[in-house]
């Protein structure tokens, strides 16, 4: 049996492989970490009850609609799918490290996933339910800018064969100077 104060005594005064010093701050690099500091009440592996939101999933769609236009491409929609979980990890599942995390799918609406963290944490620490309903914000205003920028048309970006332009221009050029001669020696 794990004892949490323990390990973070170790964690903390010894060494942790997630731990980032700054000048001012400790990070905490975990995927789990629920606020991204490192100290005992949002540390992951020194806590035996622990929640937190993660996003998964955040890859892009493409739907390829047939419709045809005067230069001959035709248009590609993308959508972004991403979904937020709600993490928990449980004394009972201590002795499981492939299912330690218990993960929940949260609704797309963003009052019903607060909802659901509400009713799913309710017996848990203060603490812990607001870092992860303000993990859960931050995740779902990410998921919204980026659905926002998937929406708006703006021009691609198209780089120039600065190779190929510089050769059609020494032909160009060797050519006119061969027309010059050309006419040159048909004159005399």
């Amino acid at each position: 049996m794990q004892s949490d104060e323990v390990v973070w005594q170790i964690i903390n005064h010894g060494h942790c492989s997630y731990k980032v010093k700054t000048n001012g701050e400790t990070f905490c690099r975990n995927k789990y970490s629920v606020a991204g500091l490192c100290n005992r009440s949002s540390c992951p592996l020194a806590n035996s009850r622990y929640a937190t939101i993660l996003e998964e999933g955040g890859g892009f769609a493409k739907i390829i609609s047939s419709v045809f236009y005067d230069f001959g491409t035709f248009s590609v929609d993308i959508f972004f799918t991403g979904t937020a979980y709600l993490c928990m990890k449980t004394v009972e599942r201590a002795h499981k490290p492939a299912t330690l995390w218990h993960r929940v799918a949260l609704d797309k609406n963003y009052t019903m996933a607060l909802k659901q963290v509400d009713d799913l944490l309710s017996h848990w620490s203060r603490f812990l339910v607001h870092k992860s309903k303000q993990r859960l914000t931050k995740i779902t205003q990410f998921f919204m800018r980026t659905r926002k920028l998937l929406r708006e048309k703006r021009p691609k970006i198209v780089t120039l064969p600065a190779r190929q332009l510089q050769r059609e221009a020494r032909r160009e050029s060797k050519v006119c100077l061969f027309a010059c001669f050309a006419s040159r020696t048909q004159i005399c």
